[in-house]
């Protein structure tokens, strides 16, 4: 066994795993692609989540600004989308003189992880099934009951076949005041033969109405953990 396969096996604890002699396994140990993150730019607000989600800025006379819908943020090696929601008229009276009423949108961020680009092998991927970590932190922003959606993919060679997904559409409690990021975590594992991609997309409602509000995220998270999955 060379050296750098040695070091790899030793690294990540692959005993077991199938390891052939044909990679470039020096290549493969300064990739390092099992026990980090695999999504770039997690963070594109620039917060952590050890440090509590900023209070949102009300000014004591807010005056009405142009309608606004997107973050701000270096949302860059994200592919992000909007989709500005109808006016929510539920609830108010037939007849009623509404002055204002708050508008929502979705923003969409996704990124697609290239798992063999980022290191890892064939073999490793169809027969020893390494867990693949999925995790998000996002803000108790109380705009609204549904205020994050997350949809991951496993995803074949193609880009397109789904092999195995995950998808979380959380409902917040507004009944008491919070606000602390909270997190969203899912682990694959069983997943089957075939994995060469991970879509990973969440969405984060904003509201506009005389001021912008919008719901952030940090931490965004798509690991490869070197623990075989259990047969």
């Amino acid at each position: 066994m060379s050296e750098w396969k040695q070091r790899c096996e030793s690294e990540w604890s692959l005993q077991g795993a199938p390891m052939p002699g044909s990679l470039d396994w020096k290549s493969v140990f300064d990739a390092r692609p099992l026990g980090r993150n695999l999504l770039k730019n997690p963070s594109p607000h620039g917060l952590s989540k050890d440090t509590p989600p900023p209070e949102p800025d009300l000014p004591e006379f807010p005056t009405r600004g142009p309608p606004r819908f997107q973050p701000g943020g270096d949302f860059s090696d994200w592919t992000t989308s909007l989709e500005v929601l109808p006016y929510d008229m539920s609830g108010i009276p037939e007849g009623a003189v509404v002055c204002e009423l708050p508008q929502c949108s979705w923003f969409t961020m996704e990124q697609v992880v290239d798992l063999k680009a980022e290191g890892l092998w064939d073999e490793l991927l169809d027969e020893f099934q390494p867990e693949i970590l999925i995790q998000d932190w996002y803000e108790e922003s109380q705009l609204h009951a549904s205020i994050y959606q997350l949809q991951v993919k496993l995803l074949g060679a193609d880009k397109s076949t789904v092999i195995s997904e995950h998808s979380v559409n959380p409902s917040e409690d507004l009944s008491n005041y919070s606000h602390n990021w909270k997190e969203v975590s899912h682990v694959f594992s069983g997943y089957g033969p075939g994995v060469r991609y991970v879509h990973f997309q969440h969405r984060l409602k904003s509201q506009f109405m005389m001021e912008f509000y919008t719901t952030l995220f940090t931490g965004s998270s798509v690991m490869v953990r070197p623990t075989k999955t259990s047969s």
